[in-house]
Formats: structure tokens, C-alpha cells, sequence
């Protein structure tokens, strides 16, 4: 099985994700970019950060040991959201960056993620170099050859100046609740959106190392949901444990989430002429009421696999520059070529305060259809692209909801299940669905 999924390297910290793994990776990582002519003629450079996780502290270690063994400079960041290392390394013309995260998994896992020369994820076929090379015998630098490490403290300042130059409005009158995740967004999201004019209060915005994700962030809403409908909030703003997305709360405690936050971000940039080609890319997990309500204003929306990096390597390969995903992952090429949390919002927050509308009235021109997901636990993911029983059923549910619905059935990059979607234009008829093919897929894939 590929060690790198959708989203870099990831697995149960001290378990699959070891310290000498690490090193190896960043070893690995460092004669690959070094023979495809990443540091060609100059000292090589690498920006390392990590999202709060107490596994974070070894992992980053390992990473710094084998970038500096390997003749990298290294700039040690500390906690910052997965986007803030992508800018760094653009900023700072930094040969590679490495961001240590697990993203919205549980407290117990983490993750490797490497960023390319200008901040962009690294090609399928370079993971894939990566990981061929690991282990292998290496003529070690020495003496001056041996790269060293040096404390960046001004990292934080400069992303948090960067977020607040891509908006022109000041957001004063806004009523913001903010949820860390007790993640990396809680040492940067409150101070953001209060520079930017909000008044904010930040919930699950304290560390411990321990705590990230539980119960909290992107994907526990109810009390997020909770804290806008008390304080009366304008808005809520749900980010992951590496702030790389967000989800959005309404004042009367509606979830909006990425599909909802791309419609809000189209319509705007169409008709202000900022929108590249009147097209959008979203992936096979995007909802139909969204396809639907995009080509009602005459916007194209093309679809990739699920995963941030496919949407930016369509938007690269074409000039787009708006496309994401339902879970909120937003890429705006005119200010960034990753998914940042912190950035969505602040844009979204900025349409708010310029038309002076709600976040009701600027999704409501968008129907989402009913979408029943459950993830399949237990089950062998890797069988799945080859059983023709699944695959023919898949069909048979798509001629039952020809016009009205689809199914998409597929192994996660991230973790170890298999995800049933299926949509309808009634819940009942989704579930019903849903439900028949779950059944299917752990008596195949047992």
C-alpha cells in the first residue's frame, strides 16, 4: 500500500507514523528535490512547522534532524496552520516546506505534508520518488556542509499581515464566534478577524496538546451552533486542527459549508468580473443543488477526485482561480495556491460587510440536495476499484435516480474506511439507498 494518501503522510503517531520514519522522509525528500534541480547552485532552505498536537514535538525533531543531516537550512516556525507554511515558503523563497499535521483526524494520529519550491503541494510522481528512496545508503555531508537551524520568530506576524492585505473592508459591526479546534487557528484566527474590525470571541482556542479536534472544530459544529445562536452572533467560523479550512454557522445556526461558501465567492467575483473563464472547480463530492444553482448563473463547474491537490492541478492546468471542496477546503488562486481557513473566511466576512447582507440572504439562491454519507469502518479499501458487484449496483442506483440524484462510492486517502455518498432529491429515497449500499460494501469487502 502507497505510504502517501491524498494529503501527505499520515497514521497513528509512534505507531505507523514513527520518529526514524520521519527521519527518513525528510532525508528521502531532501536527495529528491536536491537531484531534480530544487537546489541547484545554492544552500537549500526548508520552513517546518506543526499544528498543536503533543506528537507534533518528536515528529518535528525527527524532520529537522533529517533535513539538517542532509545539508538543509532549516527555519523552525512552531504552530501554525498547515496555509501558513505554504505561504512562508513562497515568501521567503525557501527551496521546500514540511508541515506536521493530521489535519481534522483524531488527537493520536499525524501527518507529513511537504510543500514544493513556491508553496505548492509536491506531484503525485515526486511522493512517489520520495518514497522509493527511503532507507537507501547516502554519502553524509560534513563540516560545513551540515545545515543548521534557526528559531523564525517573526513567521506568525508575517502570515497574520498577509492574511489582513488580501481585504479592503474592515469588518467592524461584524459579531464573530470562532472555533480553533484547539489547533493550530488558536494561536492566529482570534487575532485576524479582530485586526480586520470583528468583534470575536474564540471558543476551543486552548491547547494542550492533547485536545485537538475533540469534540470541537470543523467537524463537531453542535457547539459552535450553540455559542452563535446565544451571542447572537453574525456569523461562525469552524476551522480544522491545521486550519486549512472552515465551515461557516449562520446566525440562526445553519451550516455552511464549502459548497455554500464556493456559491457565495462566485456570485461575487462573476459580477465583479474577477471570476477567471466563469468556471469553478469542485470535485465528485460536490453537491448537485450547488452544480445546479452555479450553471443557473452561468457558471461551469468542473470536477476533479476528492483532495485539494487535484482541484489546484486542474485550476493550475486551465487559469482558473476559485475551486474547492464541500468540507471547505478553498483555494483562491488570486491570493494563494493552498486551502486556508483563516483566508475563506475573511473573504466571505469582507462580501458580508460590503453588500451588507446576511449569510441567509447570500446563500439563498442555492438548494442543497439531500446528501446521505457514511463512512464503512473495517472493511479491506484497497478491494474496492476492482469488485464489479459494488460497481454494478452503483449503476443500478444511479438509473433509479437518473436526474434527480447520484452515488459515489470511494476509499478515503486519509484514512483507513470506504465513503458511501449518495443524494436525492428526497432524504428518504437518499438514505434508503445509502443504507443498501453500506450493506453491500461490508459483506464485499470483509
Amino acid at each position: 500500500m502507497a505510504l502517501f494518501g491524498t494529503d501527505g503522510v499520515r497514521g497513528i503517531a509512534n505507531v505507523d507514523l514513527t520518529a526514524e520514519l520521519a527521519v527518513d522522509l525528510a532525508i528521502a525528500a531532501a536527495h529528491v528535490l536536491g537531484e531534480i534541480g530544487a537546489f541547484a547552485g545554492h544552500r537549500p532552505k526548508a520552513i517546518v512547522g506543526q499544528d498543536s498536537r503533543a506528537s507534533g514535538d518528536f515528529l518535528e525533531s525527527a524532520i529537522v534532524a533529517g533535513l539538517t543531516s542532509s545539508g538543509v537550512d532549516v527555519y523552525r516556525v512552531g504552530v501554525l496552520p498547515t496555509p501558513a507554511i505554504a505561504y512562508l515558503v513562497k515568501e521567503s523563497n525557501a527551496d521546500l516546506g514540511v508541515m506536521i499535521s493530521a489535519s481534522h483526524n483524531p488527537m493520536p494520529d499525524n501527518g507529513i505534508k511537504f510543500f514544493a519550491k513556491g508553496g505548492d503541494k509536491l506531484a503525485d510522481l515526486v511522493e512517489a520518488q520520495i518514497e522509493s528512496r527511503l532507507g537507501e545508503p547516502w554519502d553524509r555531508p560534513i563540516g560545513l556542509d551540515v545545515g543548521r537551524i534557526v528559531q523564525d520568530e517573526g513567521a506568525k506576524e508575517r502570515y497574520i499581515k498577509h492574511l489582513l492585505s488580501t481585504i479592503t473592508e474592515n469588518l467592524s459591526g461584524l459579531k464573530v464566534v470562532v472555533d480553533c479546534a484547539n489547533g493550530a487557528a488558536s494561536y492566529v484566527a482570534p487575532v485576524v478577524y479582530e485586526k480586520a474590525g470583528a468583534k470575536v470571541t474564540a471558543i476551543s482556542a486552548a491547547p494542550t496538546g492533547w485536545n485537538i479536534n475533540e469534540n470541537c472544530g470543523s467537524t463537531h459544529l453542535e457547539n459552535l451552533i450553540a455559542q452563535v445562536k446565544a451571542t447572537g452572533a453574525d456569523i461562525g467560523i469552524a476551522h480544522d486542527g491545521d486550519a486549512d479550512r472552515c465551515i461557516l454557522i449562520a446566525a440562526n445556526g445553519d451550516v455552511i459549508d464549502g459548497d455554500f461558501i464556493l456559491n457565495i465567492l462566485a456570485n461575487d467575483w462573476l459580477s465583479s468580473g474577477k471570476l477567471e473563464k466563469n468556471t469553478i472547480v469542485g470535485t465528485v463530492m460536490s453537491n448537485l443543488g450547488f452544480i445546479k444553482s452555479m450553471e443557473s448563473v452561468g457558471i461551469k463547474v468542473e470536477k476533479t477526485a476528492v483532495g485539494d491537490r487535484y482541484v489546484l492541478e486542474r485550476m493550475l492546468e486551465n487559469s482558473y482561480n476559485l475551486g474547492g471542496e464541500q468540507s471547505g477546503h478553498v483555494i483562491m488562486r488570486d491570493f494563494s495556491n493552498t486551502g486556508d481557513g483563516l483566508l475563506t473566511a475573511l473573504q466571505v466576512m469582507q462580501i458580508m460587510a460590503k453588500t451588507h447582507k446576511s449569510l441567509i440572504n447570500l446563500t439563498s439562491n442555492m438548494q442543497k440536495y439531500p446528501q446521505v454519507l457514511i463512512n464503512v469502518t473495517s472493511i479491506e479499501k484497497d478491494k474496492l476499484s476492482k469488485n464489479l458487484v459494488i460497481q454494478e449496483a452503483i449503476n443500478q442506483a444511479e438509473k433509479e435516480l437518473a436526474g434527480v440524484g447520484r452515488v459515489l462510492i470511494r476509499a478515503s486517502g486519509t484514512e483507513a474506511l470506504v465513503r458511501v455518498m449518495v443524494e436525492a432529491n428526497e432524504l428518504q429515497t437518499a438514505q434508503k439507498i445509502a443504507e443498501s449500499l453500506v450493506q453491500l460494501v461490508r459483506l464485499e469487502l470483509k
